[in-house]
């Protein structure tokens, strides 16, 4: 049976913490700019359409730039950012209508490769949800409001969230239209929301599913980030061994 695969590729933040006037998904990386590199791996893979989500000015820079420039095709639609990134998941949830799959991914992770992509699948055709994650490598420490370590969870159970975070579209949308319909209570009651499989653990029916990911699957967010990524394009093997 042949299942409609959309993906939801963010692209409307900010990057307060790379320091720059360009936003990060926008920077130059080995010549092509950050958000190409997600666009690409999933116009090259069995998806069948893209929704890039993005702030009001830079909407035309990603039509034409990106997405016209590098031949994009599945990408349809260009949406527009909201205040947060739930805000901006929702409007793409919202222009995807008629799927079965939903890939949910952040424009700064350029690593995603067919490998993660078809795991993820395969995991979300079993179980409805398919989180993209890899072990923690290091010990966690959880520390109280006064920079005090307070407990030390068992490493071999935490695992670091990446995207794409997949899911049967109808049940993250509703999770979502629930998670919205509520959004003053939570922000009233301090409530974070940070990433998607949040919304279907706190909002949805059905369990969060892991799905291996790659160490090499980062996420730019800082200038050393960069620098990371720029060795990964050049030597990923040396990098990641």
């Amino acid at each position: 049976m042949k299942y409609i695969c959309t993906a939801i590729v963010l692209s409307a933040g900010k990057g307060k913490r790379m320091n720059t006037e360009t936003p990060k998904q926008y920077l130059q990386l080995c010549g092509k700019p950050v958000l190409y590199y997600s666009l690409k791996a999933f116009q090259d893979s069995f998806i069948d359409r893209i929704i890039v989500v993005a702030s009001p000015a830079d909407v035309s820079y990603v039509q034409t730039d990106i997405i016209e420039r590098y031949g994009i095709t599945k990408a349809t639609d260009v949406v527009l950012g909201g205040k947060e990134r739930y805000h901006s998941v929702l409007n793409g949830l919202r222009a995807a209508w008629d799927c079965d799959y939903i890939f949910i991914h952040d424009g700064a992770r350029p690593f995603i490769d067919m490998e993660i992509l078809n795991r993820a699948y395969a995991t979300v055709k079993e179980y409805g949800t398919a989180i993209v994650s890899v072990p923690v490598k290091d010990t966690i420490k959880i520390v109280d409001d006064n920079g005090v370590a307070v407990e030390t969870p068992d490493r071999s159970h935490v695992w670091q969230m990446q995207t794409p975070q997949v899911f049967r579209f109808k049940d993250i949308l509703i999770a979502y239209e629930e998670m919205i319909d509520m959004e003053k209570r939570l922000l009233r009651d301090g409530m974070k929301i940070t990433d998607d499989a949040m919304v279907m653990e706190h909002f949805g029916t059905l369990p969060v599913h892991i799905s291996e990911g790659s160490y090499k699957n980062i996420k730019i967010t800082t200038p050393e980030d960069m620098k990371i990524a720029e060795a990964l394009m050049t030597n990923p093997r040396e990098i990641i061994a």
